[in-house]
């Protein structure tokens, strides 16, 4: 990385002496060699770039991505995976076990690792609760842990049986490991297709209902105050699963929560025209939920946001609605939906850098003089073209692709590496 100095950017990071103001940042050799309101220097061959419009922070952390590597390579790899996320503004992606074989021991825990080294984007692979994410045996937990997993789910699958459950939070209550609750239920889900509604009942299609959800949260809530551990869900999507987390919180439970950007913009009102790249689960749900899902985030019940990236193969999406498969390549486009929803610059850095460290406890770049540079530039205000040239993943199913999008993300730096997005 060469020398460059980045010029009266708007810093933002709680707890910095330079919160909320303007500021100058010399980085050298891929440290932050200096910060202040105003920095000189006689080195001719320095990299100059002006962010007077941008807003500078800690880079961003995903809490839900999907790479597909190992086995699911034609749907997106590593390679590919951090090139997106890098574009997004993402020094660091915590990796799913969607993936065959599932990420279910040390073996592919460190498979993901060693594939990552070297990269501008940190990956954080997250193994399965269950063999096979079959939910009836647990998996190597310990032994992913101590070979740097950050914590456990099986993805896109919930567990169903409460005993196995209940068994996975003890355990891992024992060396300090995190369970992650995806939440439905799926007897009463029923595999069907959108959100349980107006809308699903007008189209003729079995929905979701609210209850899949709120049900499997309130179980799991009692089991780790059972067994006195950590719980995150990941993905709520409903007005119910906001207050049922929100009472958990009050009682001292140590639960945390995230959201998918896609579930803060978007109601099942979209699924109307029929488009597969609205297929999401949990489901796109409607205005009451959206509602209720930003002031949970206003009011600190939600913890983090998520890009939720899936990306599919195009026989996978340009298909019927109903047997599409699900997901959105969200990367490159959560901070556009964050803008979009009406978060501002302190909510998008509380809940894209602070708030997603804290669920796994992975530490905040705290930019004092000497340390790493980890950092996002992004303009709130630029606007950009989502499309071939710029789209970096392998899929391109997302509802965004092909329109102009506002907020973009200018620079990021990390591991001595450095992307611009011009």
């Amino acid at each position: 990385m060469s020398t460059f100095l980045i010029t009266s950017a708007k810093l933002i990071l709680p707890n910095h002496k330079f919160n909320g103001q303007h500021v100058d940042i010399l980085i050298k050799d891929g440290l932050i060699a200096d910060i202040g309101n105003k920095i000189t220097t006689k080195d001719k061959n320095i990299q100059i770039i002006d962010a007077a419009d941008a807003v500078v922070s800690a880079g961003f952390f995903d809490l839900n991505a999907n790479i597909g590597e190992p086995g699911y390579e034609t749907k997106e790899d590593v390679r590919s995976g951090t090139a997106a996320a890098a574009a997004g503004g993402f020094t660091g992606i915590s990796v799913h076990p969607n993936t065959n074989p599932a990420i279910q021991s040390r073996s592919e825990v460190s498979l993901l690792v060693n594939a990552a080294k070297g990269n501008l984007v940190d990956v954080y692979p997250i193994g399965a609760i269950s063999k096979k994410r079959e939910g009836n045996e647990l998996a190597e937990l310990y032994d992913m842990k101590i070979n740097g997993a950050i914590a456990f789910s099986d993805g896109n699958r919930s567990v169903q049986q409460a005993g196995l459950m209940g068994r996975a939070l003890l355990y891992s209550k024992g060396f300090d490991g995190l369970i992650i609750s995806f939440a439905q239920d799926e007897s009463i889900a029923g595999g069907n297709q959108m959100n349980e509604g107006i809308v699903s009942t007008y189209l003729g299609m079995k929905g979701i209902p609210n209850l899949a959800e709120s049900l499997m949260i309130s179980r799991d809530l009692y089991l780790a105050e059972y067994n006195e551990a950590p719980i995150h869900f990941t993905t709520i999507s409903t007005a119910e699963s906001v207050d049922l987390i929100k009472k958990a919180k009050a009682k001292g439970l140590k639960v945390t929560c995230d959201v998918a950007a896609h579930n803060l913009v978007y109601t099942d009102e979209e699924v109307a025209g029929f488009d597969s790249n609205y297929k999401v689960s949990p489901p796109l749900r409607t205005k009451n939920d959206v509602k209720a899902l930003l002031k949970g985030l206003k009011d600190g019940v939600i913890d983090a946001v998520v890009s939720q990236h899936t990306p599919q193969e195009v026989e996978f999406k340009n298909v019927e609605f109903h047997i599409a498969k699900n997901g959105i390549t969200g990367l490159q486009t959560t901070l556009p939906l964050l803008i979009k929803a009406g978060l501002s610059d302190e909510q998008i850095v509380d809940k894209l850098v602070v708030g997603s460290r804290q669920v796994v406890d992975v530490k905040v770049p705290t930019f004092d003089i000497g340390e790493q540079a980890n950092l996002v530039l992004f303009d709130r205000k630029e606007t950009w073209t989502f499309d071939e040239k710029s789209n970096k993943s392998k899929g391109r199913n997302n509802p965004l692709f092909g329109t102009v999008l506002v907020g973009k993300v200018k620079l990021v730096a990390n591991n001595n590496q450095l992307y611009i997005n011009n």
